[in-house]
């Protein structure tokens, strides 16, 4: 095997952050979470947060609740501790699930565009992208 195609050669990934848009008439948007699904690593996760006092500013009256019910929901579909989502077969390999995470919706909880990278560390490439989008 060659160190290009060996297992520490770096891998393909994509992302998505996670937007929060209280109102789509005003077309505001907070980055609340990322999303990475590494194909070759078989690896899907994510990282997210709510800054209460950035929500405030951004939309008095929402309710904070809802919106870590929704994200819970993500990291769910991840295979994170939160179970599986409603809407979404058990058996969904990783890469329909981030499919499915990332495909548009008019909801108060979007996914932006997908983006691709390199990387030898997806866990650590997650945590890097979300220190850098939203923390």
């Amino acid at each position: 095997m060659s160190a290009r195609s060996g297992p520490d050669a770096k891998a393909v990934y994509e992302y998505a952050t996670l937007r929060l848009v209280p109102s789509i008439e005003r077309g505001e948007a907070m980055n609340v979470g990322v999303v990475l699904y590494c194909r070759r690593r078989d690896f899907l996760g994510c990282r997210t947060h709510v800054d209460p006092d950035r929500l405030r500013a951004l939309a008095a009256d929402l309710d904070l609740e809802g919106v870590r019910h929704a994200l819970r929901a993500v990291d769910a579909a991840c295979g994170g501790r939160a179970g599986k989502p409603a809407g979404q077969p058990v058996e969904s390999s990783l890469g329909e699930r981030f499919r499915w995470l990332t495909a548009p919706r008019s909801t108060i909880v979007q996914p932006g565009p997908v983006h691709p990278g390199l990387t030898d560390d997806p866990a650590a490439e997650l945590g890097r992208l979300f220190d850098l989008l939203v923390g």
